[in-house]
């Protein structure tokens, strides 16, 4: 779209159409008649074409006119309707929201996307879900979750939903911040058989990225293997016992940079994969979620540079 086309153009030309005359269109607008006639007269040039005809003493809307009439009409009806939805969004009583949220999502930008949701005054209550992305991805196809905020899961999982990627990030091997592989120079993954590794469950998005990157360097299992998707029992489990954890990095990426954890040195680059917001596919969003996502996506730009 041509950026030099306002608003008031498209306004000012359905008036014009409307009344067929420039001076009521001028009267209806509350402006001046010149103002009216400098605006069409902007609107033309930008557009190439005439878009008013004289038609005795007063105008007409030329052929053309009409081509362009009909797209401007819906344009600001589109408007109008985006205007009312918002208002009924803003209203006492918004509609509810449902989120299912994964690990790295739940720990890093939902919090203040969610607290800066609630104090934009939509009245809609937030409900906040977590589980596997399965369990998620399910009960969003019921309709029982209006968003997912995680990981892309497999093809096969994706039917019927959209997926928008927001960014993405690498799964990380952390540990403690006195654990003795930070010390190794030539850190391998063979060297996690001597300790206790917590791992994703197998129902995960992230457990295929884990199993691939352990197969890949001979590693078919480990003696000594814990599954989780619980961070707080994987942080205080790797503090404590001395154990390795293969986590999203955003999940934990407060305490790497506070220094309470610390991230193993070796290429990940096989586990990246997106981070987005799923919903369900052909489903128009409500006001107060379509909001939300824009919230969430704000907050992630603010964030990037940390995942």
């Amino acid at each position: 779209m041509d950026q030099r086309i306002k608003f008031r153009h498209l306004q000012t030309f359905l008036e014009v159409a409307r009344q067929r005359s420039v001076g009521k269109a001028a009267d209806a607008l509350a402006i001046t008649q010149p103002a009216v006639t400098r605006t069409m007269r902007e609107l033309e040039e930008i557009l190439g074409v005439a878009l008013l005809e004289k038609e005795g003493r007063g105008i007409r809307v030329s052929h053309l006119g009409e081509v362009f009439l009909k797209h401007a009409a819906e344009s600001l009806a589109s408007v109008q309707r985006g205007m009312d939805s918002l208002a009924q969004a803003m209203k006492s009583e918004g509609p509810p929201i449902s989120i299912g949220t994964l690990p790295t999502a739940s720990a890093t930008f939902m919090p203040d996307a969610v607290a800066e949701f609630l104090a934009s005054g939509t009245g809609s209550q937030v409900k906040i879900a977590t589980g596997e992305n399965r369990v998620l991805l399910d009960s969003l196809r019921l309709g029982e979750l209006d968003l997912v905020v995680g990981r892309l899961a497999a093809p096969e999982r994706m039917a019927g939903l959209f997926f928008e990627p927001l960014y993405s990030e690498e799964v990380a091997i952390i540990v403690s911040p006195g654990h003795p592989l930070l010390a190794r120079r030539n850190f391998t993954l063979g060297a996690l058989a001597n300790y206790t590794v917590l791992m994703p469950n197998k129902g995960s998005v992230i457990r295929p990225y884990v199993d691939r990157l352990l197969l890949t360097n001979g590693i078919p299992d480990l003696p000594k293997m814990l599954e989780t998707v619980s961070a707080s029992f994987g942080r205080a489990f790797v503090m404590r016992h001395n154990a390795v954890w293969f986590i999203s990095r955003g999940v934990v990426v407060d305490e790497l940079e506070s220094g309470r954890l610390a991230e193993l040195s070796i290429d990940m680059s096989e586990t990246r994969g997106a981070v987005g917001l799923t919903t369900q596919a052909g489903v128009e969003p409500s006001a107060a979620l379509a909001l939300m996502m824009q919230t969430i996506r704000n907050h992630v730009a603010a964030r990037t540079a940390l995942f």
